[in-house]
């Protein structure tokens, strides 16, 4: 089947037209609200947080729902495997929005499936143990996270699911990987996609472009503030540090230029100018190279995201739906609410993505395991054929709340 026509009859949801918040009528006010509003009192969670060291040195935390001791499920349970935004984590309310219900009881109205969110270096309470971080074009810190997620639940079908920066780098995984995706399908929710457009515009653009380009490059900056100590061990960082920590108020544009060109020029190619870079970091130009079915979702009004890859690489595995309104990773509606008709809001791109999830989870024919085979590298493991890439499980870690955890000093919702 054609996967227009199983987007089709699987998501019914994405035919029904997408009706706003009457209050958020538009973009702004749809992105303002996920930033700023209080999403503190609904989708409530519990997490077991794992932590993974890597071979770079660099630690990262997959925080696990729900937790073995409180819900015990069979091991070929499907797991959706959640990368969020910029400067997110395990406890943004967009995530949460969709991992709970995709984890709830069937009895309660859920799909019963097991979720990790994997917070990158730095995001969520996650320690900086390494000279680098992350970017929009790094995907080998995912490959590694799904290393151990695969080799602790090998008979599990792996769904990714990506927010705005997470989505880019699912993206652009699923097609560096091809056939020998951990992952059988993908779904991506505001994917920026076309990287330089993204930045450029926002950073020279109308003053409320420039408003969000500070605000982005703010939550980096914050980030990196609080690891200069570790990051100032980097040599080629050592030198960019300085000038971005000096700058009274950065935009996106000037911060990539100060630090994630600087620093993937530490590796394997060294990039001429930010916008190269970016060209190489964009998901909108490896759509072609996808090998495993991808639902994309994006708004029309959204205000970060403006250039969207329409023919889709050309690639049939690949569905890319664009909403009427919703903003950045918005798309609240009003539903009716008990018996006196109050009215709640609620983020429609759940219902479509459950039944996203639930068809790939549940009716896609896939073989068992997938990706390269796992072989020991001393005390790391690594992937035959690939030993520059590898894990070991750390102490540490444990079960949390997810919609208590609060970082300081960080804009919610990108």
């Amino acid at each position: 089947m054609p996967l227009r026509d199983f987007v089709r009859t699987r998501c019914p949801s994405l035919l029904k037209e997408y009706r706003p918040s009457r209050l958020l009528f538009n973009g702004h006010l749809q992105t303002a609200y996920g930033a700023y509003g209080d999403f503190s009192t609904v989708d409530k969670v519990v997490y077991d947080r794992k932590l993974i060291r890597l071979m770079d040195g660099g630690t990262l935390s997959l925080d696990f729902t729900p937790p073995d001791d409180e819900r015990r499920l069979p091991d070929d349970t499907p797991i959706v495997v959640t990368f969020h935004g910029l400067t997110g984590g395990s406890n943004e309310a967009y995530i949460r929005s969709i991992i709970v219900p995709a984890t709830a009881p069937r009895e309660e109205g859920g799909l019963g499936y097991r979720a990790v969110v994997v917070n990158f270096r730095g995001c969520a309470g996650t320690p900086v143990t390494s000279e680098q971080l992350y970017h929009c074009g790094n995907t080998d810190d995912a490959r590694q996270a799904l290393m151990y997620i695969a080799k602790r639940y090998p008979r599990a079908r792996l769904i990714g699911l990506g927010f705005s920066l997470g989505a880019n780098v699912l993206i652009r995984y699923l097609a560096q990987e091809g056939d020998e995706s951990r992952l059988v399908a993908g779904c991506a929710l505001g994917c920026p996609w076309d990287l330089q457009s993204v930045s450029y515009k926002l950073s020279n653009g109308a003053w409320i472009d420039r408003m969000y380009s500070r605000t982005l490059a703010h939550n980096m900056a914050t980030l990196i503030k609080r690891n200069v100590d570790k990051l100032a061990n980097n040599p080629k960082l050592s030198e960019a540090l300085p000038y971005l920590l000096a700058l009274p108020a950065p935009t996106l544009w000037d911060f990539d230029t100060y630090y994630a060109y600087e620093e993937k020029a530490l590796a394997n190619r060294t990039f001429e100018s930010p916008g190269d870079f970016y060209r190489w970091a964009s998901s909108h130009y490896v759509l072609s190279d996808v090998r495993v079915p991808l639902l994309a979702i994006n708004a029309d009004d959204d205000p970060i995201v403006r250039d969207l890859p329409t023919d889709v690489g050309g690639n049939p595995l690949v569905s890319l739906v664009v909403t009427r309104g919703g903003g950045h990773l918005g798309w609240f509606a009003s539903e009716k609410e008990g018996v006196v008709m109050r009215r709640r809001r609620t983020r429609w791109v759940k219902q479509p993505v459950l039944e996203w999830l639930r068809a790939v989870g549940e009716e896609l024919a896939v073989d068992l395991p997938r990706g390269r085979g796992l072989c020991a590298n001393g005390e790391f493991t690594t992937e035959f054929g690939r030993t520059d890439l590898g894990y070991k499980e750390l102490e540490g870690g444990g079960k949390f709340r997810g919609e208590t955890l609060r970082i300081e000093g960080m804009v919610s919702g990108f």
